[in-house]
């Protein structure tokens, strides 16, 4: 991290890769930018048109032609840093070509949600695992921040975690713009599972306004969210945290309410009856909860923890019980 430019690589095609680029570009203090996607066609697009004719196409693309490419190895070689940003559920298959050698000596950071499936491992420990990155050459970018309203340049803030706290200073410093706000914060293990579990609590949230509840209800449901969030970070890594500060309190909070949220979305889907496979089908987007909520399933078996939302998410989503009664078990539950 030493020295200016810094070059960093967004790895990833979607709307918060986007996001991530504009702040990136936005922000004036001196770096190179590198962008890798998976599609050709929307490569060529971005180079001719600037840009991404997939996702927040309002935004205008400032990464030169020459840095948007297809090939993730020739575009890793060329970067200091490596900004992590595809679904969870797809990021083996995204590194599949890539090997420990490629990454080593890079800062690497998770702009991801999520858990790598089969693994049920967060993006830290897959990469410590595969890759060998060192937990202090690691870096967490986690909300509340919706990528829409970055394309809008509506205020939105940021946590950049890291264990080391200079390294979390810098990556803020470069994201930094008039329109984000940026913290810094050493929970990488806390920020990682509560950006998980606040996907999984939206699409509860979804699926109860679905099936009928009302605003009381979501306030019952999202205060005892944050409950059973706190208690499964303390369970796996626990440290003093403040569950209330943005990036766990703030996140769940505006995953589970916004007209954004694409989990939020999804579990409303599901509540009205829409089967998994069509609810995804219709969207053409990625809710990372309904990985996540069968990975969690998995890991607390281990942990034990008392999480009766998410496992009523799981009971919908994976045993095909109904949503209307399954919510009003969970209802029975709340306090």
């Amino acid at each position: 991290m030493q020295g200016y430019p810094q070059k960093i690589l967004v790895v990833g095609g979607g709307s918060w890769a986007t996001a991530n680029v504009k702040m990136l570009t936005d922000n004036t203090t001196p770096k190179e930018i590198f962008w890798w996607m998976r599609s050709e066609q929307a490569v060529e697009e971005l180079r001719k048109y600037r840009h991404n004719p997939n996702y927040l196409s309002s935004v205008e693309i400032k990464v030169p032609s020459d840095n948007i490419s297809t090939d993730l190895k020739a575009s890793i070689a060329k970067a200091d840093m490596v900004l992590l940003n595809v679904p969870a559920a797809f990021l083996k298959h995204a590194l599949s070509a890539i090997t420990p050698e490629d990454l080593a000596g890079k800062k690497v950071i998770s702009a991801i949600k999520g858990i790598v499936p089969d693994e049920n491992l967060i993006i830290g420990e897959f990469l410590h695992k595969y890759y060998n990155i060192p937990f202090h050459d690691f870096l967490v970018i986690s909300g509340p921040c919706h990528a829409e309203e970055v394309a809008l340049e509506k205020l939105s803030y940021l946590t950049i975690a890291s264990a080391d706290e200079q390294l979390a200073k810098q990556l803020a410093g470069m994201l930094n713009t008039r329109y984000i706000k940026t913290v810094v914060s050493d929970d990488i293990w806390g920020t990682e599972y509560a950006a998980v579990l606040k996907n999984i609590y939206a699409v509860a949230s979804g699926i109860c306004h679905g099936v009928g509840y009302g605003d009381n209800f979501q306030a019952v449901l999202i205060s005892n969210a944050i409950r059973e969030m706190k208690d499964f970070v303390d369970a796996v890594h626990p440290i003093d945290r403040d569950i209330k500060e943005s990036a766990y309190l703030g996140d769940l909070l505006v995953t589970a309410y916004s007209q954004f949220s694409r989990n939020r979305t999804f579990g409303n889907m599901i509540g009205k009856g829409y089967t998994v496979t069509s609810a995804q089908l219709e969207m053409n987007m990625i809710a990372e909860g309904y990985y996540a909520v069968n990975c969690l399933h998995q890991i607390n078996k281990q942990y034990t923890v008392r999480m009766p939302i998410c496992e009523a998410v799981y009971r919908i989503l994976y045993k095909k019980q109904a949503p209307v009664l399954e919510m009003k078990r969970l209802a029975e539950q709340l306090s």
